[in-house]
């Protein structure tokens, strides 16, 4: 069990997180987030151009839309690697390995011919441009304390899903004014500029000592010189084993399908209705969402972190699920799914069923990201040893299950009609607010059922130091 000699719970605590400045902790935020809006925009912005693309390589919209399914799962399994390595190696190698990749798949992507050869490509894109969120959310873990991650955190995942709001907008725009195969140039392009921000100005932050390559020089091993070690990936999914990681992977899930539930048919569905067939008119539709987005993440970042310190002085100890509570300002979400789906469905005048629509994208992006921020923290919290690891099989198990989950999308439009398909999803969300309180009420028996490599205290005075 976690001991005050664990490096989250030393008498040295503060320092720990006083290596960098505040100033160099904000940039440091900085680089990681465009890191990470790199792995968004390559998804965001394929969306509005899924006819063009379609029409393009003799396919079909649910072709199409089964690429991005794929290209989840490669970023799935892409975190997990990245997140691996980052633990032996570091944070920036990790980034120095995968955003070339990301270059490369994405010029990939933008010269294939056919389905196939599209496929292929957005796996390597994926791949690449996956340790983008896992390894970001671990190097804010590196650099700022519980009582202040939740700001960082919240500005972090904020910024990322910004990227995946207004990506839409800019890879509709680019689509129709030159073409969507520009997209993926300009994305090779930004990917560049991250990566020269890594190789210019960002320095490892993993603690001392706590690499794997730290402990194999120190156990007198020497290093493969033509080769990276050999690691598992996989092995990582075994922290599943906690119903804590198993409840946070199921409630970021069925919060984040309210949102691709919006965006992904957007063609299909107010494009349809309204008679909108401009892509970057239809990408435009999606900038309500990530305004949501810019005023919800860093709100429930902030709101997080002021429950976590209210609630230790109330009970003189931290109890980690304590910064759960923020999820439930969330309480207004399966509205913002379920009522698109009437509006779409029953509202004919294309200004009132436009603008109605807009205001809920809008409260959706607050919505989800009240969720996101504060259980993204949450895992930071209680596995700040391996919060790299942990998000990365959550985003990796989360990834899987929307790559099913986006795929039926639109064929459940189709079959069954928008209505159920957002009332099904808004009732999917109310499970999710169902899972939170379980999960805060029973916290402390549901980490003691497995040991995982909690880190669950900073307030040494607790009786309880193991959980």
């Amino acid at each position: 069990m976690s001991r005050e000699d664990t490096p989250l719970l030393r008498n040295d605590y503060d320092s720990i997180y006083d290596v960098f400045t505040t100033r160099q902790k904000r940039a440091l935020v900085t680089i990681v987030s465009w890191a990470g809006l790199v792995a968004y925009f390559s998804a965001g912005t394929f969306l509005p151009s899924i006819p063009q693309i379609a029409k393009d390589l003799n396919s079909n919209g649910e072709v199409i839309s089964a690429v991005v399914s794929v290209s989840m799962l490669a970023s799935s399994i892409g975190g997990l690697i990245g997140s691996t390595y980052s633990k032996f190696y570091g944070r920036r190698p990790s980034y120095l390995w995968f955003l070339p990749i990301m270059i490369i798949g994405s010029l990939g992507v933008a010269r294939s011919q056919n389905v196939p050869a599209l496929i292929f490509w957005r796996v390597i894109q994926g791949l690449g441009s996956s340790p983008g969120l896992s390894v970001g959310a671990g190097v804010i873990g590196d650099i700022y304390k519980i009582e202040e991650r939740g700001v960082a955190l919240g500005t972090y995942f904020g910024t990322c899903l910004l990227g995946w709001a207004i990506a839409p907008t800019i890879g509709g725009a680019i689509a129709h004014y030159w073409s969507w195969r520009g997209i993926h140039y300009l994305l090779a392009i930004f990917a560049f500029g991250s990566l020269f921000c890594v190789l210019s100005f960002f320095p490892e932050t993993s603690h001392p000592g706590t690499r794997g390559i730290d402990k194999y020089k120190k156990n007198g091993k020497s290093l493969p010189k033509w080769r990276p070690v050999v690691l598992n990936p996989f092995s990582q999914l075994l922290l599943l084993r906690s119903p804590v990681m198993l409840s946070m992977t199921l409630i970021g899930f069925l919060a984040l399908m309210t949102d691709f539930t919006l965006m992904l048919p957007l063609p299909y569905t107010i494009g349809k209705k309204y008679g909108i067939t401009n892509e970057a008119i239809l990408g435009a539709c999606v900038i309500p969402l990530g305004l949501g987005n810019m005023i919800g993440s860093p709100l429930s970042g902030w709101l997080s972190d002021r429950t976590v310190i209210r609630y230790k002085q109330k009970r003189g100890y931290w109890y980690p699920e304590d910064r759960l509570r923020a999820c439930f300002f969330s309480w207004f979400l399966p509205l913002t799914v379920l009522a698109p789906g009437l509006i779409i469905t029953f509202v004919s005048n294309r200004t009132v069923g436009l603008a109605l629509c807009l205001v809920c994208f809008f409260i959706n992006g607050i919505g989800c990201d009240m969720v996101l921020a504060p259980s993204g923290a949450y895992i930071v919290d209680v596995l700040q040893t391996n919060s790299a690891e942990a998000t990365a099989v959550i985003n990796a198990v989360r990834g899987l299950l929307q790559s099913v989950g986006t795929a039926l999308i639109l064929p459940s439009i189709n079959r069954f009609g928008l209505v159920f398909t957002n009332s099904l999803v808004a009732f999917l969300s109310v499970v999710g607010m169902g899972l939170t309180a379980l999960t805060i009420y029973y916290g402390e028996s549901l980490r003691g059922w497995v040991d995982i490599g909690y880190s669950t205290k900073v307030n040494k005075d607790h009786p309880d130091s193991d959980v």
